[in-house]
This record gives structure tokens, C-alpha cells and sequence, in this order.
């Protein structure tokens, strides 16, 4: 079996749309993941947001992201069922598995080397700045 990977899909529905006509097209197209074997971990509805630039002489678009995980079929299935629907205007898929993992082994790492750093904890807890002003004045005086 292939290995599953996280994708996130964004599309833009015309703003003309129906909301009971919205709501059927995105179970229909979380419908067609789950039956080429994926999953929708996401589906969020961001909201009528402007455009950054006119597309079919509307200003503004209905925002929908899914956040699927698969094998990729799923994707290609999807991506062309959004092509011939004429109520999305605009669709991106970006694959996001590789960079979460990059971003986690970043953030441990960051954490090994702060833990490493003598005196990071008392600087983390705000104590670090005062004290050592302080006792730079006793040692003059």
C-alpha cells in the first residue's frame, strides 16, 4: 500500500451560490475522498473574503479548505471533479506532510540546544535582565 501523506486543498466558490447548495458541494467532494480511500481530517469554510484580483468579473469568493489525507489518487480525482464544477472558481492543492515534519525536527531541535544553554531557564522566567543590572552596580560601588 502506498504511503499516506496530508494535503491541503483550498478552493474559492462563486459568491452566488445558494448556502444549501455550497453545503451539498463540499460533502459531495469530501465524498469523493473518502471513496477513492482518503480521509478529510479538515473541512473548514473560511468565509466571503475580496479577491486579490477579479476573476469572472466578481470581486469576492466563498473560501472552503479540506485538509485530506491519502495516497494521492484521491487528489487527482478531486482536483478534476473542482475543474468541471462551475461554482469553483479557483482550486490549489499544496502537500504539507514534508514540511510539518521539518518544522517539528526544527522545533526539537531548538529545544535540545536551548536545554543545553546554562541560564536559559532563569532568563526564560524574566529574571535574567534586573539581577544582573543590579549586581553590576554593587560591584562599582
Amino acid at each position: 500500500m502506498a504511503e499516506k501523506r496530508v494535503y491541503e486543498v483550498i478552493f474559492i466558490v462563486d459568491p452566488d451560490t445558494q448556502e444549501e447548495e455550497m453545503t451539498r458541494l463540499t460533502q459531495n467532494l469530501s465524498t469523493v475522498v473518502t471513496d477513492q480511500g482518503g480521509t478529510v481530517t479538515r473541512n473548514e469554510v473560511l468565509g466571503r473574503r475580496q479577491l486579490a484580483y477579479r476573476i469572472g468579473r466578481k470581486n469576492e469568493g466563498v473560501y472552503v479548505i479540506f485538509e485530506v489525507e491519502g495516497t494521492g489518487s484521491e487528489i487527482a480525482e478531486l482536483e478534476r471533479r473542482m475543474r468541471v464544477n462551475d461554482a469553483i472558481m479557483r482550486y490549489m492543492t499544496v502537500r504539507v506532510d514534508e514540511d510539518r515534519q521539518r518544522a517539528e525536527k526544527l522545533r526539537a531541535r531548538r529545544q535540545r540546544k536551548a536545554a543545553k544553554r546554562p541560564g536559559f531557564a532563569a532568563a526564560a522566567a524574566g529574571g535574567g535582565g534586573a539581577a544582573s543590572a543590579s549586581t553590576r552596580d554593587e560591584g562599582e560601588a
